[in-house]
């Protein structure tokens, strides 16, 4: 995910991390109480009672989720992640104002929390409710030192792709009201888009702008949202116009509205599209276009003001570690050479006479291991990708107590982003039920998505990782929504990497190339550690990185410069996912060491899931906690 800066309410950022902390400045009065009382409960000498810890958690909660509904509605992309459709026709304000003014809402707040509830009063959940409020004020105090330090404009999660995106993926239309929201943010595209490049002009003249290839994939992406009907006579409609034709086209078909009422809704998207998005975006790229000009082929953090402090920074906030960047850098080679060996295993066992490079460059260019680059080899992959996902929820009673109740499906990434968007990812789905949790694995060309990562990798996104930790958090009970809804990379990334593992003790993986694979996600995760903070501490060049994963995992040429190019932009969020899985896999071998034929995996995967996403230090409390619990227990 892209390190949107916490202070800013663009996009997911106040689901990430601080979505139920930053409050509504007017909020003086405490939620469900006083003060009074809360300090009365303070000075009481007495032990709780366990109706007084029940009443003070409650409050708590209630307080949380108040809060938390005060900050969404400041925020109406967030509205639209959450399935409300309050403000649905609006964008968020991502101005520097803004930004301040959420942080010094999260401070007030946060203030309000301490001095009007008693920590000591309150259960297992609240406390750590309590502690991730802090944290998440710590952090965005952090990261408004920075405010312009993360890249506006790139190949990840740029704005010139964030708005089609959004519209085509998120925002659903099941009503006119719907479609007319739809135009309204059509229409506001312009506004949207100029804050965004206000915010690119800021950070550039701070001497913070995006290395020189980050450019060609930005342009591409803004001239592939203008492309097509209505901004040109190609007779195939853009992506936007295709997207809502089709929501509108739907409405009709299910008796919603009359064909007169979608003649009239497409005629104002056409006009909206014409004469704001087409202007907004021509806009944008004529002056990115300019700005490309200034680049330079530095890709470090080291090269923006206080760079290493910055990258200290972000490396602190993604693994919720003090792990510094050499500890990350060492780990990783530890890693890369561990897994090799266990790679020269699979050799062995499938007949290879050669080096291990030598297998490495067989598995890239092999035909076998590849669908072809096809509508009907991509249909291929997508019906067999979802087919292990199906096979593996019939499985998981076997290792899991609890399980998500949304639905997941899984997609192919959409041709206007394809071309710049990574391997694969997540989207969350919708708590009312009304969007399913999606796998998007991207098929532009099928020689980066070998066949032997495809079990890896619909487990990593689908089932038993994103999917099954994200909508199980989502329906979490006596949880406050901001936690719900909130997330912290190395938990839940490294709950994705774990994911990958886990299977094989399930059985999958049967075929030895299929290990092979996830043995080649595993050290993918593992040289990210080596690429970035070598990147971005030790000043390697983007070539250098490329050549590292080449020579040391199997993936394509292809698969490693984009990797690498989104390690450049989104510095030090590659590292949690290796240092997320170690810590879940130490605590769990720790478990079973100590609980012997006490252990259970299925009740440890409750330990790690029941609280949503955690900081590692508290997941270690937990299982910790459910260590000497069990022990105790008859």
């Amino acid at each position: 995910m892209k390190p949107v800066l916490i202070a800013r309410s663009s996009a997911l950022a106040l689901l990430i991390a601080t979505a139920g902390c930053a409050m509504n400045e007017e909020a003086a009065v405490p939620a469900a109480g006083t003060e009074a009382a809360a300090m009365e409960a303070v000075a009481s000498p007495e032990t709780p009672s366990a109706e007084d810890i029940a009443a003070e958690s409650a409050r708590l909660n209630e307080w949380f989720d108040q809060k938390f509904a005060e900050t969404i509605s400041r925020s109406p992309i967030t509205q639209t992640y959450l399935g409300i459709k309050d403000n649905y026709g609006e964008w968020d304000d991502v101005s520097d104002a803004n930004a301040l003014k959420e942080l010094e809402i999260l401070r007030a707040d946060v203030a309000e929390m301490e001095t009007s509830f008693n920590p000591d009063l309150l259960d297992h959940q609240a406390k750590i409710s309590w502690r991730i409020a802090e944290m998440n004020l710590k952090q965005a105090e952090e990261d408004y030192k920075y405010l312009h330090h993360g890249y506006v404009f790139d190949q990840m999660n740029g704005v010139q792709a964030e708005i089609p995106a959004f519209l085509i993926n998120q925002h659903q239309i099941t009503s006119k009201s719907d479609a007319e929201a739809y135009i309204s943010r059509l229409n506001g595209v312009p506004a949207y888009l100029e804050q965004n490049l206000e915010n690119a002009r800021i950070a550039l003249a701070d001497g913070i702008q995006p290395p020189a290839f980050v450019y060609k994939y930005v342009l591409s992406d803004a001239q592939g949202v203008i492309t097509g009907a209505p901004f040109d006579d190609s007779g195939k409609d853009s992506p936007l116009m295709g997207d809502f034709r089709k929501k509108v086209t739907g409405l009709v078909e299910n008796g919603t509205i009359t064909q007169a009422e979608a003649d009239q809704l497409l005629d104002e998207a056409t006009d909206a599209l014409t004469n704001s998005v087409g202007p907004a975006y021509k806009a944008a790229i004529a002056e990115l276009g300019e700005q490309a000009k200034t680049a330079t082929t530095d890709d470090g953090a080291w090269k923006l003001p206080d760079g290493d402090a910055y990258y200290a920074s972000r490396l602190a906030d993604y693994t919720t570690t003090d792990m510094t960047a050499e500890e990350i850098h060492n780990l990783g080679l530890a890693e890369v050479a561990r897994i090799h060996d266990e790679m020269r295993g699979i050799m062995k066992q499938v007949g290879f006479e050669g080096s291990l490079k030598e297998f490495f460059d067989f598995t890239r260019t092999d035909p076998q291991f590849f669908k072809p680059n096809t509508p009907e080899g991509k249909t291929e992959y997508l019906d067999e990708a979802t087919g292990w996902i199906d096979q593996m929820r019939e499985d998981l009673p076997n290792v899991f107590n609890t399980f998500p109740k949304a639905d997941l499906i899984v997609k192919a990434v959409e041709p206007f982003r394809e071309k710049s968007a990574g391997k694969a990812f997540y989207s969350r789905p919708a708590p009312d039920g009304s969007r399913p949790g999606t796998y998007y694995a991207n098929l532009y060309r099928m020689q980066d998505m070998p066949t032997y990562q495809m079990q890896a990798l619909a487990f990593h996104e689908g089932i038993p990782g994103h999917h099954m930790q994200i909508a199980i958090a989502q329906e979490l009970t006596g949880v406050p929504k901001f936690r719900k809804y909130g997330g912290f990379t190395a938990f839940s990334e490294g709950w994705g990497l774990y994911s990958e593992y886990l299977p094989k003790e399930m059985g999958y993986y049967s075929d030895p190339y299929d290990d092979f694979g996830r043995l080649a996600m595993e050290i993918w995760r593992a040289a990210r550690l080596v690429v970035d903070t070598g990147i971005h501490d030790q000043h390697w060049t983007r070539e250098q990185a490329i050549q590292y994963l080449l020579d040391n995992t199997p993936n394509p040429e292809g698969d490693a410069r984009k990797a690498i190019e989104r390690y450049i932009v989104m510095p030090g969020q590659a590292t949690a996912y290796k240092i997320g899985m170690n810590k879940i896999v130490e605590l769990r071998e720790k478990a079973k060491a100590e609980l012997g034929d006490k252990f259970d995996i299925r009740d440890f995967h409750d330990v790690v899931l029941k609280d949503g996403a955690v900081p590692l230090d508290i997941l270690e409390e937990n299982v910790d906690d459910w260590i000497t619990e069990t022990k105790a227990a008859e």
